[in-house]
């Protein structure tokens, strides 16, 4: 049973793009696409409030299983309403499998058939990450979108490897889909492979047959931008996602810079997440129509213009460069709010212009443009 029902709002395709503006409903809410999600690891985005966040307007926002496991404990926050409650957030909840994190632990993991075995990087203590646990620990949480768990290669791992890691997490799906979540719930199916597009579209039927069965509610594409080159995702990403079955959510997992976002919107990606946008504000690196700025530059000191002229975020409405590079530099709590309210909101805000181009059949010209326009480098 279809739990998300995903509505293309555009009847047409362009001769030469496959972007698609869709939506698709979950118990908190309406996700309208293309999309940019932002992370909340920890059940926050780092550096703004639920109330600054709220007023971006973001669809979807990302919680993360490994680490809400770990910290606070998935047991506590059920026993307190379940994330949305706990993080005092009313709109859908997307939580990670958890696979990327363990990935991210190389030194400190084994895997086996069976799950990953690990040492957490908080107290060193022994864990185990099973398909069935991640699965538990996200219908504790109550996330709506749930991450089937999945191995997450490095983008240089070679083939044979990528070969038993595909196996494995089809075994892994199978396991997740056995899994009885909550009702509200829908769980995605996640693509790897690397970069062997042959694998990829192997994976694909097997996670095709297992859909057969019993549907998932969306798809992700995984292992993509953990160290490939960039040329190399792009040749997969445009030959994968025509693939994807087109009456689900499609999901590129970890990558949303404004390139990549607007490159997978071209090519039919619905989802976007990225730690980026929030990363970059805290090092004093800004996004704005022109291209990248760094806040922290000597030519900012006293200079009374927004970060972006073009934006009408809280940032850009009420407080000038010059105050934002003060504030960097005296080392303010402040000063990296303001940052990340606009970066998000420039990226949560790219995704939005892209559906309006999108449905005003000028997606095309639009991409053009911002391209062209993304020409400063004040690093």
């Amino acid at each position: 049973m279809q739990i998300f029902k995903f509505c293309q709002d555009n009847n047409f395709v362009t001769s030469s793009l496959s972007a698609r503006a869709g939506r698709f409903m979950t118990q908190h809410g309406e996700v309208i696409t293309p999309a940019f999600m932002p992370v909340g690891t920890l059940g926050t985005v780092k550096g703004v409030s639920p109330q600054q966040l709220s007023e971006i307007k973001p669809q979807v926002i990302l919680g993360n299983t490994y680490h809400l496991s770990l910290r606070p404990g998935d047991a506590i926050i059920k026993s307190l309403g379940g994330l949305h409650r706990f993080m005092a957030w009313d709109g859908p909840i997307l939580t990670d499998s958890g696979g990327f994190q363990v990935f991210s632990l190389a030194s400190l993991r084994k895997i086996s058939d069976e799950g990953i075995s690990f040492r957490n990087h908080i107290d060193g203590s022994e864990c185990f990450l099973s398909p069935e646990r991640s699965m538990e620990i996200q219908k504790n949480l109550g996330s709506d979108i749930v991450m089937a768990l999945d191995e997450c290669p490095s983008g240089q791992t070679e083939r044979s490897l990528l070969e038993k890691s595909v196996s494995r997490t089809t075994d892994w799906l199978k396991r997740c889909r056995n899994y009885q979540l909550d009702g509200h719930q829908g769980l995605f199916a996640i693509n790897q492979g690397g970069t062997f597009l042959d694998l990829r579209l192997r994976h694909l039927d097997e996670i095709l047959d297992i859909d057969a069965k019993s549907p998932f509610q969306g798809f992700a594409i995984g292992g993509l931008s953990v160290g490939e080159p960039k040329e190399k995702m792009n040749a997969i990403l445009a030959e994968l996602v025509k693939e994807l079955p087109a009456d689900r959510p499609r999901y590129l997992m970890g990558v949303g810079t404004p390139e990549d976002i607007l490159l997978g919107i071209e090519q039919g990606v619905d989802l976007f997440d990225c730690v980026s946008p929030t990363r970059e504000a805290r090092h004093g690196r800004l996004l704005t129509h022109l291209g990248r700025i760094n806040i922290k530059n000597a030519r900012h000191r006293s200079s009374e213009e927004p970060i972006d002229p073009d934006c009408c975020c809280y940032t850009c409405r009420t407080f000038s460069r010059a105050y934002l590079n003060h504030l960097f530099r005296a080392g303010e709590i402040l000063g990296l709010t303001l940052n990340t309210i606009h970066n998000l909101s420039y990226t949560v805000g790219l995704a939005r212009t892209a559906r309006e181009a999108l449905l005003n059949e000028s997606l095309p010209k639009f991409a053009k443009e911002t391209r062209q326009r993304w020409q400063m480098e004040d690093l």
